[in-house]
Protein backbone atom coordinates (compact mmCIF):
# COMPACT_ATOMS: atom_id res chain seq x y z
CA UNK A 1 0.00 0.00 0.00
CA UNK A 2 1.05 3.38 -0.58
CA UNK A 3 2.74 5.57 1.74
CA UNK A 4 0.78 8.64 1.65
CA UNK A 5 -2.61 6.87 1.10
CA UNK A 6 -1.60 5.26 4.42
CA UNK A 7 -0.37 8.72 6.38
CA UNK A 8 -3.67 10.22 4.25
CA UNK A 9 -5.82 7.30 6.34
CA UNK A 10 -3.72 8.31 9.37
CA UNK A 11 -4.06 11.75 10.23
CA UNK A 12 -7.56 11.84 8.37
CA UNK A 13 -8.89 9.50 11.22
CA UNK A 14 -6.83 11.51 14.01
CA UNK A 15 -8.27 14.92 12.46
CA UNK A 16 -12.03 13.77 11.95
CA UNK A 17 -11.66 12.27 15.70
CA UNK A 18 -10.94 15.68 17.41
CA UNK A 19 -13.31 17.44 15.15
CA UNK A 20 -15.72 14.82 16.33
CA UNK A 21 -14.62 15.34 19.70
CA UNK A 22 -15.03 18.93 20.00
CA UNK A 23 -18.58 19.12 18.16
CA UNK A 24 -20.19 16.48 20.68
CA UNK A 25 -18.46 18.40 23.53
CA UNK A 26 -19.49 21.53 22.72
CA UNK A 27 -23.14 20.00 23.68
CA UNK A 28 -24.92 22.22 20.71
CA UNK A 29 -27.99 19.67 21.06
CA UNK A 30 -28.86 16.96 19.50
CA UNK A 31 -28.81 16.83 15.76
CA UNK A 32 -24.96 18.28 15.85
CA UNK A 33 -24.24 16.40 18.45
CA UNK A 34 -25.48 13.33 15.73
CA UNK A 35 -23.49 14.43 12.69
CA UNK A 36 -20.57 14.19 15.45
CA UNK A 37 -21.37 11.10 15.64
CA UNK A 38 -21.12 10.58 11.82
CA UNK A 39 -18.23 11.96 11.98
CA UNK A 40 -16.86 9.39 14.36
CA UNK A 41 -17.56 7.01 12.11
CA UNK A 42 -15.71 8.19 9.67
CA UNK A 43 -12.87 9.03 11.72
CA UNK A 44 -13.44 5.27 13.07
CA UNK A 45 -13.72 3.52 9.44
CA UNK A 46 -9.93 5.57 8.31
CA UNK A 47 -8.32 4.44 11.41
CA UNK A 48 -9.40 0.91 10.72
CA UNK A 49 -8.14 0.77 7.56
CA UNK A 50 -4.71 2.26 8.32
CA UNK A 51 -4.61 -0.58 11.42
CA UNK A 52 -4.88 -3.48 9.26
CA UNK A 53 -3.07 -1.89 6.47
CA UNK A 54 -0.16 -1.08 8.59
CA UNK A 55 2.52 -3.77 9.83
CA UNK A 56 2.33 -2.06 13.02
CA UNK A 57 -0.90 -0.50 13.93
CA UNK A 58 -3.70 -3.47 14.24
CA UNK A 59 -4.35 -2.51 17.70
CA UNK A 60 -6.17 0.83 16.59
CA UNK A 61 -7.30 -1.28 13.83
CA UNK A 62 -9.22 -3.57 16.58
CA UNK A 63 -9.59 -0.53 19.33
CA UNK A 64 -11.35 1.20 16.24
CA UNK A 65 -13.55 -1.49 15.33
CA UNK A 66 -15.10 -1.51 18.84
CA UNK A 67 -15.55 2.57 18.61
CA UNK A 68 -17.56 2.27 15.30
CA UNK A 69 -19.95 0.48 16.88
CA UNK A 70 -20.31 2.54 19.92
CA UNK A 71 -20.34 5.70 17.16
CA UNK A 72 -23.31 3.69 15.42
CA UNK A 73 -25.35 3.70 18.47
CA UNK A 74 -24.62 7.69 18.71
CA UNK A 75 -25.83 8.17 15.29
CA UNK A 76 -28.67 5.94 15.83
CA UNK A 77 -29.28 7.67 19.21
CA UNK A 78 -28.88 11.28 18.16
CA UNK A 79 -30.18 11.50 14.38
CA UNK A 80 -32.59 8.80 14.74
CA UNK A 81 -33.94 7.70 17.88
CA UNK A 82 -34.06 11.29 19.16
CA UNK A 83 -36.55 12.37 16.33
CA UNK A 84 -38.89 10.17 18.25
CA UNK A 85 -37.98 11.51 21.96
CA UNK A 86 -38.53 15.19 20.36
CA UNK A 87 -42.13 14.53 19.55
CA UNK A 88 -44.45 16.01 22.78
CA UNK A 89 -48.01 14.35 23.46
CA UNK A 90 -50.83 17.03 22.12
CA UNK A 91 -52.40 18.42 24.99
CA UNK A 92 -56.06 18.65 25.30
CA UNK A 93 -57.69 21.29 26.41
CA UNK A 94 -60.92 20.42 28.52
Amino acid sequence: MSETFLAVLQYYGAGAGLLAAFIVSLNLGTRPTGWGFVIFVTSSIALIAWGFMNDEGQGIGWQNIGLLVINCVGVYRYLFAAREDDKEPEETTA
